[in-house]
């Protein structure tokens, strides 16, 4: 097994990975979405006057829909006709609505984004603090010198510049790249929060980074959260079988492997 496996799932498993991870990943929640009060206004009205249909597209238009329904998508892309075309699917969600009551509907309507929706940035502004300022480099600059350095790029221009550089092929852009001692480095960087469904995805995700072919580059993936835990979960098992002898670790252990190379 990859020793930098081996490392990430003894500090994963070891008091403070938590803590130390809070510098890598702030979870700082959002404050409260807005809502325009003459708007809202628009809203009570509706709501007191029991008209379904204005309640629901003035709901609709609104950054939070304040019930979990799976037709609220199909009601977004469609409001003219599809809100005048199914009155069984406006009454089954108004009944809800007027149930909940106005405080509540306002409050669901308000609530912050979710935490690991904000994580995407987190990395990227992580590596800014953490390495020196003066390695942090464009994609410009990068290109003008065969010293040690960082990109300090978007995805995609991280992701053309690879492209041009060491024939990554993948149309999905990078959260890590750079050059030590000669040679380059691309990876992509996931913070796994839970088992199942989007999550598996991410990892999926970072493997065919981890795994494309014919690139010129040493290849990374990044990750932290539940995968490193010790269970019979198919993440956990993916890492420690079938990419048992690739490079994944977690951010905590970047800085070593760096020096590494």
């Amino acid at each position: 097994m990859n020793i930098w496996i081996q490392r990430s799932i003894e500090l994963a498993n070891n008091k403070n990975y938590l803590d130390k991870l809070f510098d890598v990943y702030p979870m700082i929640p959002n404050k409260i979405r807005k809502i325009d009060e003459t708007y809202w206004d628009s809203i009570v009205q509706a709501f007191n006057n029991k008209d379904d249909i204005c309640l629901i597209k003035y709901l609709l238009y609104l950054d939070l829909f304040p019930i979990k329904d799976s037709y609220i998508p199909f009601l977004r892309r469609d409001t003219a006709n599809a809100l005048k075309n199914n009155p069984e699917t406006v009454k089954r969600l108004c009944n809800r609505l007027y149930k909940m009551g106005l405080d509540k509907i306002r409050e669901k309507c308000t609530e912050p984004k979710e935490t690991n929706r904000q994580i995407g940035p987190l990395f990227k502004k992580w590596c800014k603090n953490s390495f020196d300022k003066t390695k942090l480099l464009s994609v410009t600059d990068f290109e003008k010198t065969n010293e040690n350095a960082i990109l300090d790029a978007t995805d995609k221009e991280m992701m053309d510049w690879a492209f041009r550089t060491v024939n990554y092929k993948r149309n999905k852009g990078l959260d890590f790249a750079g050059r030590f001692n000669g040679k380059y480095l691309i990876g992509e960087a996931k913070f796994l929060s839970d088992f199942g469904g989007h999550q598996d995805a991410q990892l999926e995700d970072a493997v065919l980074t981890l795994t494309a072919p014919n690139v010129k580059a040493t290849k990374i993936a990044i990750l932290d959260g539940v995968c490193w835990l010790k269970t019979n979960n198919k993440m956990y098992k993916a890492i420690t079988e079938e990419y048992c002898e690739e490079n994944i670790m977690s951010a905590l252990l970047l800085k070593d492997f760096i020096k590494s190379l």
